[in-house]
């Protein structure tokens, strides 16, 4: 090989190599869309046996679907485009990668090496576009240190939880590199760490020395749950989560009590407040939460930075999985007969509450109505993905979560249009699962392009379409905050014609009873199915 060759040969590319080097890795799937920049990359993709290809129509939702599959999985997707206007397409499914800590690998084409300057073609300075967005952000200038660079973006995007920005211009990615003359890296550290034994024996004692402990987990508890309901009957204590870890706990866990938040209930809240110490597992402290920190707790989390919200608190900085399961070990059992009762009570009346909003005579279908419905009529091991907006209101407030069952959202950015590519990447995780995208007319008109990709490519989901024919979160903004109501009425297609016009199946919905049989038919389609709903865009 010669050291400046260029164009096709009979040795490897520089795009073939880190493209092997990510599926060695375990990086098998990609979502993307190929263009100028990025042939070199796409190929690579193409003749890599062990990598899936999911081409999207708008690089926005190849970062959400890489970030939703990190999220459902802990496995690291890619998502590729060129150069320019794709990078800066794919900002907002990256921004909801990093703000949520999922790990994505962000592999870019670029110009070539030597950039134009003002005037280029699709030619932005990515270096700096992405550094706010990423744990890891570089270009490959020199081939030979392409497979370190790989290594060292996989690195950082599973320890710093967050993404990997590599740009590969598109006269490096063609040049031939024999991988067994560059140097790497080598694999990431195990990132399931424990605090010091001094920590564990001050937390031991807090909770020992706690008349009123109540437990708040978070989605960073996901992989420890049955830890936390083990802790919870060990010592007789309410247990809470944030939205993100709805499911997580079986709710119907005689120690659950539902969301703390504004989508969770009043009970939730004054089990919150009334507590003399909160067990805080895994827990992000959103706004959308509003964790009363003046209370002691004791903290564990991975995430160093969220440790210590006031000075009475106890830190463990390390990994639920590990960190519950020795507090366990060295917890007595105490019982409170009179607390039991009193979140038995206050569970009964959560639950009718939600049962009497959801009036099955009511035309519109009321959204309790129809969180009723799914959580009655989706199988335990669906997986559920939802947008943002009333309908991931409702989703948090009124759905029931059966145990087997998998959620993901958009968290912290909270940008609408992530349910359908959500969806599609819960399919790819779980071909054998149901995968449901529950979203709004909002919601889907962002992002409904991606049903035809997932007719495209043979993935049978089930999208159940709240139609309020508003914005519906706004709505009720602007009557909170006092203004007119301005801007959010919506001028929707007939969402089930639109279904089949692409060659999945549509049903449209206008009764609570024609609600179940069709999300019944649809989960049997075989194909991609959009059920309209006909809602209310009123919350009471």
């Amino acid at each position: 090989m010669t050291g400046g060759t260029t164009g096709k040969s009979d040795g490897q590319t520089v795009a073939e190599v880190i493209v092997d080097e990510l599926a060695r890795r375990g990086v098998n799937l990609v979502f993307g869309v190929p263009g100028t920049s990025s042939l070199g990359i796409i190929d690579a993709v193409r003749k890599n046996p062990d990598v899936r290809f999911i081409q999207v129509r708008h690089e926005e939702n190849a970062a959400m679907a890489a970030s939703a599959y990190n999220k459902l999985t802990g496995r690291v997707a890619a998502c590729v485009t060129i150069a320019g206007p794709g990078a800066t397409n794919l900002a907002t499914g990256l921004y909801d990668a990093k703000e949520d800590h999922a790990s994505v690998i962000s592999l870019n084409g670029q110009v070539e090496v030597q950039y134009t300057g003002p005037g280029g073609f699709q030619e932005i300075d990515q270096d700096a576009f992405f550094r706010p967005i990423t744990v890891f952000n570089n270009t490959v200038h020199d081939r030979t240190k392409a497979l370190k660079l790989v290594d060292a973006a996989l690195r950082h995007a599973i320890v710093k939880r967050g993404v990997a920005q590599l740009s590969v211009p598109n006269n490096i990615q063609k040049e031939t590199l024999d991988p067994a003359h560059c140097p790497r890296e080598g694999p990431p550290p195990p990132t399931g760490i424990a605090p010091p034994e001094s920590e564990i024996q001050r937390a031991v004692a807090a909770i020992e020395r706690a008349e009123r402990p109540v437990i708040l987990a978070g989605w960073g508890a996901r992989t420890a749950a049955e830890s936390v309901t083990t802790l919870a009957e060990r010592i007789d204590a309410p247990i809470l989560t944030t939205f993100r870890a709805k499911g997580v706990i079986p709710e119907d866990h005689p120690w659950h009590l539902g969301i703390l938040g504004t989508v969770g209930s009043g009970f939730a809240r004054q089990q919150a407040e009334s507590a003399d110490l909160l067990l805080v597992f895994g827990v992000g402290f959103s706004a959308q939460t509003h964790i009363p920190e003046e209370i002691p707790m004791v903290q564990v989390d991975l995430d160093p930075i969220k440790l210590g919200r006031n000075s009475a608190s106890v830190l463990l900085w390390g990994d639920c999985a590990r960190v519950i399961p020795d507090l366990l070990g060295r917890l007595g059992e105490r019982r409170d007969d009179a607390l039991r009762e009193e979140v038995a009570r206050q569970k009964q009346t959560w639950a009718a509450q939600r049962e009497k909003e959801a009036d099955p005579a009511a035309v519109p279908i009321r959204p309790p109505s129809i969180m009723k419905v799914l959580s009655e009529t989706l199988p335990d091991d669906a997986v559920i993905s939802i947008d943002v907006g009333e309908n991931g209101w409702w989703f948090g407030r009124n759905y029931v979560m059966k145990k087997g069952q998998a959620f993901v959202m958009s968290g912290y950015l909270a940008t609408m249009g992530f349910g359908l590519p959500g969806a599609i990447a819960a399919k790819l995780a779980y071909p054998e699962r149901p995968a449901v995208c529950i979203t709004g007319d909002g919601g889907f008109g962002m992002a409904m392009a991606e049903f035809l990709t997932a007719v495209k490519y043979d993935l049978p989901i089930v999208v159940v379409v709240l139609n309020n024919h508003e914005l519906g979160m706004i709505l009720v903004e602007q009557k909170m905050e006092h203004y007119p109501n301005f801007g959010t009425e919506l001028h929707n297609p007939d969402f089930a014609a639109y279904a089949r016009a692409c060659g999945g199946s549509g049903f449209r919905v206008e009764r609570q009873a024609d609600l179940a049989p069709a999300v019944r038919e649809a989960l049997s389609a075989g194909v991609p199915t959009v059920i309209d709903v006909e809602t209310d865009p009123k919350r009471f």
